[in-house]
């Protein structure tokens, strides 16, 4: 019998007059959709998935980025020695044959000591 009291007792909790008179219906509660629907640990796996995704996208967008610059490093190198090839020639009509060879074998031996 001191359940069934305690129960009612729980129920019937006197909160005052209800403002739109209809005291008969059942008190309600504040609407929360969000509140109780995911669980903490089902939270945590999903961040934990999140991250390693996030982790793989940025690891793909480095190699992306290094295989870019990679080209464009080649494209630049190509130039260089399209210049310095084009300067040789350009030598090449006014000095001699082996003078020009001789130049650019020097020219190598300091690139060499400079860098």
């Amino acid at each position: 019998m001191s359940n069934t009291t305690a129960a009612t007792e729980k129920k019937q909790d006197p909160q005052g007059i209800r403002k739109n008179g209809k005291q008969w219906h059942q008190p309600r509660k504040a609407f929360r959709p969000g509140s109780g629907l995911t669980s903490y640990e089902k939270r945590s796996k999903l961040r934990v998935a999140t991250a390693a995704t996030k982790a793989r996208e940025k690891e793909m967008k480095d190699e992306k980025e290094a295989e870019r610059k990679q080209r464009v490093q080649a494209i630049k190198d190509k130039r260089a020695a399209k210049e310095e090839k084009a300067r040789f020639e350009k030598l090449a009509e006014k000095m001699h044959k082996k003078r020009v060879e001789r130049l650019k074998r020097k020219e190598k031996r300091n690139k060499l000591l400079n860098s």
